[in-house]
């Protein structure tokens, strides 16, 4: 039989939360060769890399991203049994692990996750940001409850895993008050020789936006294209162009970047998903995420 060597996984654990081997070191009290060659040690008996060089830096590889959430699990139920041991009371918050889809919203993301934080029972919430297909992954090895996504799961995919509908929104163009002064009037044709910030191309907005202008034979002038919402958000506030965003959380997006609205493309209509592994979603986090999006963020 094999049996795993407790000591590896808690000094690989340990080197994860520090953020390097020699933090983890002087954690653990021992010297940087020590550790690394009980690391070398673990990815042998479990016959896969966990780290993988990135410049001057470790990360995690895809398995070891796998390997620490069992760690975590395995060093938080060892701490409560401690605890039980010694009489101290146990009893955490419920978990809930969600996968983000990259080119989502941040605000849209803060908005979903809002009301799993208000149920009476106290959730810790762990949010992984990644790609669909690398989500999808970890969905299917059980290390995610839930994967927030601007789009559904499709055959594909080759993922056994269940869409959820939460809803969805028109998308609103905004910009600085100078901005919106000049392109507001004639809109959408105004947009014609505009300047425009985009999301790249894997979003489902994107995909639309471009549907929408070549439909509309609308020619922008697109002066960047950002994978992060919120960085693109940044660029927008400081006047660099004009960009999308769904109307949905349209008031948030005014407020926060200190933008107008050009105007709205109804036509356009992004959908958000809740994709589980399982066709009846139990978690109690997870319900109170899917209801309040129907009923009220989506309504």
């Amino acid at each position: 039989m094999d049996w795993l060597n407790y000591h590896h996984l808690l000094y690989f654990w340990t080197v994860v939360r520090e953020g390097t081997i020699a933090r983890a070191g002087e954690k653990l009290h021992l010297g940087q060769p020590a550790i690394s060659t009980q690391i070398r040690r673990l990815e042998k008996s479990l016959g896969q890399k966990l780290f993988q060089k990135s410049g001057r830096k470790l990360e995690l590889t895809e398995q070891g991203r796998v390997v620490y959430r069992y760690a975590d699990e395995i060093f938080t139920l060892g701490r409560e049994l401690l605890d039980t041991a010694h009489g101290r009371p146990v009893g955490g918050p419920v978990k809930l692990v969600v996968g983000i889809v990259d080119v989502l919203p941040k605000l849209i993301a803060k908005r979903l996750l809002e009301p799993a934080l208000r149920l009476p029972e106290a959730v810790r919430l762990i949010c992984l940001e990644d790609s669909l297909d690398h989500l999808l992954l970890e969905l299917a090895q059980n290390s995610v409850d839930i994967v927030l996504s601007d789009s559904p799961v499709t055959s594909a995919m080759k993922v056994r895993a269940f869409n959820h509908l939460l809803g969805e929104s028109s998308v609103s163009i905004l910009g600085t008050k100078g901005l919106v002064k000049k392109y507001r009037r004639g809109f959408p044709a105004s947009l014609n020789g505009a300047p425009l910030l985009l999301p790249t191309r894997p979003s489902s907005l994107r995909r639309e936006l471009d549907r929408w202008l070549d439909a509309n034979d609308i020619r922008p002038i697109i002066r960047a294209e950002f994978d992060d919402s919120a960085l693109l958000k940044v660029f927008g506030q400081v006047g660099e162009g004009l960009f999308p965003a769904p109307t949905v959380i349209e008031a948030e997006v005014r407020q926060q970047y200190q933008v107008e609205v050009v105007g709205r493309i109804d036509s356009i209509r992004e959908q958000f998903y809740a994709i589980s592994g399982e066709r009846k979603l139990k978690h109690p986090a997870v319900v109170a995420i899917t209801e309040t999006a129907r009923q009220e963020i989506f309504r």
